[in-house]
């Protein structure tokens, strides 16, 4: 027997699967933390698997593809986001140097100029991560798909009508757990994983409002 600490996985896309005995239906629940009953006379006995989904989603082929991938881009958008905040630092070291030659009002403008630079770059860094949140996301849900059809088609043939997520049970016999049968499986049918990257939303730079000078009077009412 096997025991491991009761929690609940990031993804818990396979929980608990039920098939029926005749039919294949297939429907998902979560696992509870009371032993099911004996099944009534006439039913079929219980049978169940073991799947540890973290680690199908950790050591396939497939998944450690999309984990290079998504590292790839990210470090793409961390150089350019790095370049972008060296040219600001510039930038506000160059204001700092025209402070005294320039007026108030003039230094006052170029610093909402650069703190709207600032707002803008700071946007733009949360829709490179939101794109890749949901590159990575997609792209796992095409692995869970397989996975799911492989579990289930593994159940069929053992007659298991429970399949339980290994990090939802406290205690379980390690002759139940099918992790290295799925992962055999899923590494044959899906060997390799484009990522489909998502596109950052644009980030449109926000109108700055017109300051008022001495020399721009407001225009007068008409009587």
């Amino acid at each position: 027997m096997l025991v491991r600490r009761a929690g609940f996985a990031p993804l818990t896309l396979i929980l608990l699967i039920f098939l029926a005995a005749v039919g294949g239906g297939l429907g998902v629940a979560r696992a509870q933390q009371t032993p099911p009953a004996p099944a009534p006379a006439g039913q079929p006995p219980l049978t169940i698997m073991v799947v540890d989904v973290q680690a199908l989603l950790q050591n396939s082929k497939s998944a450690k593809m999309v984990r290079q991938q998504i590292e790839q881009k990210r470090a793409e958008y961390a150089k350019e986001i790095s370049h972008q905040e060296e040219g600001l630092r510039q930038e506000r070291d160059a204001l700092q140097r025209q402070q005294a030659s320039l007026s108030a009002d003039a230094l006052n403008q170029k610093g909402r100029e650069f703190q709207q630079k600032v707002n803008d770059l700071d946007r733009n860094v949360q829709s490179k991560r939101q794109a890749l949140e949901r590159s990575n996301a997609e792209a796992l849900e095409k692995i869970q798909e397989v996975m799911l059809k492989i579990i289930t088609d593994i159940a069929k043939d053992r007659k298991a009508n429970m399949v339980f997520q290994r990090s939802e049970l406290v205690l379980f016999d390690q002759n139940y757990d099918v992790t290295d049968d799925v992962l055999r499986r899923l590494d044959e049918q899906l060997p390799t994983l484009t990522v489909n990257f998502v596109a950052p939303a644009p980030v449109t730079p926000a109108a700055q409002p017109a300051a008022a000078t001495a020399d721009q009077a407001p225009p007068k009412k008409k009587k």
